[in-house]
């Protein structure tokens, strides 16, 4: 059957103050552009906001510093709150069954391999194809999808979801509501090397783990390699991208956004709530304290002990100093320009005093 919910509901329920018809009845959720009377979308971008005008959603989910624009959208509903995508995510959640998404596979698949001494708890559905190894332990509710490994003594929490392709080696220890995207490599080697004299290189073994902490979401074709000794650690809520890098003995904190194709060497740490762009490279031994944020393409390659510190470049300097380097630098065919008329006209002027002075 259908949900459909008044807006009188969804103002409730998003802790939003609604501007409109209390009664008018939704049942579905789209973007601006194909919204119908029937939806609800959301404005958190100004990119956006030329679609407020040709938008047929039945309602609008709106920050408060947008609200001037309602002047502009007479006989349109509006919810307004200080997040609206987060708004948003709170009524797609009340349309989207947690159930539509999942493998039509229920249960343990025949074709999945898992060792006697695995011990399996309630409600677990293993793929097809998947490999169980010796004494690894799964929470109940959890979700492992086709052709995925899981290595010897490794233990899974509850209601984890695990996608097609991932690698969890030996040993690993993973939280509860951990998500793991296709093909991420959770425990693989750190990269280290010893040199020899004659330039061969002998690897160091990594013995460690990698401890994942609870509500962590790691994306598709992401490494997170093992410590040499102890443990790689991912903090609690931390949400890391596509193809990301994070090398042996790194700490995350809690609550860290990292964007695709960002490196981290090893040993680094980081503090809460940091912010880590998209290719952005930091050097190994080096600590990041709380609530930083780094631009994209950044090169951090000493720590930051600032709190709050916004940084872009490389290397890494504070985002104001970095923007006001940008604008000398698309300015430097002028700078060469102007110096090489200077130059000019300082020979140009030594000429003349030589001549005076031999005119003399």
């Amino acid at each position: 059957m259908a949900k459909i919910y008044t807006l009188g509901e969804l103002a409730v329920k998003t802790q939003s103050t609604l501007v409109g018809d209390s009664s008018y009845i939704i049942s579905g959720i789209d973007e601006l552009s194909h919204a119908t009377n029937r939806d609800v979308s959301f404005l958190s971008n100004r990119k956006y906001i030329p679609q407020l005008k040709t938008t047929r959603a039945g309602a609008i989910c709106i920050a408060h510093c947008f609200s001037a624009l309602m002047e502009d959208s007479l006989g349109k509903n509006f919810l307004i709150s200080q997040n609206p995508s987060l708004a948003f995510q709170t009524i797609l959640a009340l349309f989207i069954s947690h159930t539509d998404n999942l493998s039509g596979f229920i249960g343990i698949h025949p074709t999945a391999v898992i060792h006697p001494t695995a011990i399996i708890d309630r409600n677990v559905t293993i793929g097809p194809y998947t490999v169980i190894d010796q004494n690894v332990s799964i929470g109940s509710q959890t979700t492992i999808y086709p052709n995925v490994y899981v290595g010897s003594g490794t233990r899974i929490g509850s209601n984890c979801i695990i996608h097609s392709g991932v690698v969890i080696r030996e040993k690993i220890i993973i939280g509860d509501r951990v998500i793991l995207q296709p093909g991420a490599i959770i425990g693989s080697c750190g990269f280290g090397y010893c040199t020899q004299e004659n330039s061969s290189h002998t690897k160091l073994e990594q013995l460690g783990t990698v401890i994942i902490e609870d509500d962590v979401e790691i994306g598709a074709g992401t490494t997170i390699d093992r410590a040499r000794f102890k443990a790689t650690h991912l903090k609690r809520g931390t949400k890391i991208d596509n193809l990301v890098q994070v090398g042996h003995n790194v700490t995350l904190g809690e609550n860290n956004l990292i964007v695709a194709q960002a490196g981290i060497a090893g040993s680094s740490k980081t503090g809460t709530n940091v912010i880590i762009g998209g290719q952005v490279g930091i050097v190994g031994h080096v600590e990041i304290t709380d609530n930083v944020a780094i631009g994209s393409q950044s090169g951090v390659h000493k720590s930051v002990r600032e709190a709050g510190s916004k940084l872009g470049g490389s290397p890494a300097t504070a985002l104001s100093q970095w923007r006001r380097n940008i604008i000398h630098f698309n300015k430097i065919s002028d700078h060469i320009h102007t110096i090489q008329q200077l130059e000019k006209r300082i020979l140009d002027l030594e000429k003349k005093i030589s001549n005076c002075e031999l005119s003399k």
